[in-house]
């Protein structure tokens, strides 16, 4: 059903008060094809909108039109007693999704536990945690191609995964409305506990031979400690990106800070922490206004209420500067600014 004037606060994780010119709640691909039909409503801008926990909304007023991504249900595609392939609609809480792959004995996702957020924004961003990311578990994609009105299939190879990077973070940016995302798992586990602190918190609980539950909840452990309830005080994850560098600016740095921490990633590639970056350049629980960076998680950015999606634009814009300065590292939004 399209209506106007809609609030959109509820929707984004930040808390920002904004409101879109044009609302439509996606709950079926009917409805999404019948609306592609409205040529006066469809000639604005528009904007799909998931749980809103990787968006910032720059403005106030959105002369646009928003698809709330609604559709529900999983099904199982293929089984060979070993391998699964597993599809979930668009509008499935990723959580909720890892939570039931995990009771139908299903495993490959445990380690991204607790991310927050909608399925159809795995891909998207290409989520990641504690040594896994969605391109280790994807299968393909459904998505409906808001130019021409067609379905389209994704494999791997189209969705061109980067680090929290895809195709449509890019050249088919605001082009695709992803319906539905088939992930490849297995009945076998492959436990990945290299990442975080996972052994250390399993250890502590006095779990030697883990099973993927337990890993499932060392990250939600983890998590919790860490990141900051957006129900609480509105924020959007980690805001920046580890940056990769070159390992010749990675040996400069450390000379300069011996304590800087580092993990290889590839050949002659480093990846810092952007937290440690921004901690060490003070903005760690700095609070400018209506907005600041939490004082347990220097990666998070929050708004403590009554603030505006620019205030937040503007505090990045000035930890990517006082990073640069003092260590010359970019530091990379991983958040979706929209305007």
């Amino acid at each position: 059903m399209l209506t106007e004037n809609v609030s959109l606060q509820p929707y984004n994780t930040f808390g920002f008060a904004a409101t879109a010119r044009y609302f439509a709640d996606i709950q079926d691909v009917n409805s999404l094809k019948s609306l592609f039909g409205e040529a006066s409503v469809w000639a604005l801008p528009h904007l799909v909108l998931g749980g809103g926990s990787n968006v910032l909304l720059l403005q106030e007023k959105l002369n646009a039109l928003v698809l709330k991504v609604n559709l529900r249900g999983r099904r199982l595609l293929d089984d060979d007693g070993e391998n699964v392939l597993i599809e979930a609609a668009a509008g499935e809480n990723w959580h909720e999704l890892v939570l039931y792959t995990l009771e139908a004995g299903l495993f490959g996702l445990e380690n991204l536990s607790l991310i927050p957020g909608l399925v159809g924004a795995s891909p998207m961003q290409n989520i990641g945690a504690y040594g896994v990311e969605i391109r280790d578990v994807f299968q393909q994609l459904q998505a409906f191609d808001l130019h021409t009105g067609q379905f389209r299939t994704f494999t791997a190879a189209d969705c061109r995964f980067g680090y929290r990077e895809s195709v449509f973070k890019h050249e088919a940016r605001g082009r695709y409305f992803i319906t539905s995302v088939t992930f490849r798992l297995s009945r076998r586990p492959h436990l990945r506990l290299d990442y975080g602190d996972i052994r250390g918190v399993l250890s502590g609980w006095g779990i030697e031979n883990p099973s993927p539950h337990d890993v499932s909840r060392a990250v939600m452990h983890i998590r919790r400690s860490k990141l900051p309830n957006p129900a609480q005080i509105g924020n959007a994850g980690s805001f920046f990106k580890n940056p990769e560098i070159e390992d010749a600016l990675y040996q400069e740095l450390i000379r300069q800070f011996p304590q800087a921490p580092g993990y290889a990633t590839g050949p002659g590639r480093v990846k810092v922490p952007a937290g440690w970056l921004i901690e060490q350049a003070g903005w760690k629980g700095r609070r400018l206004g209506p907005v600041g960076v939490h004082e347990r998680q220097a990666l998070v950015l929050v708004h403590y209420g009554g603030g505006q999606g620019s205030q937040v634009a503007e505090l990045a814009a000035a930890i990517q500067a006082d990073v640069r300065k003092k260590f010359g590292v970019a530091l990379q939004p991983e958040v979706n600014f929209i305007s």
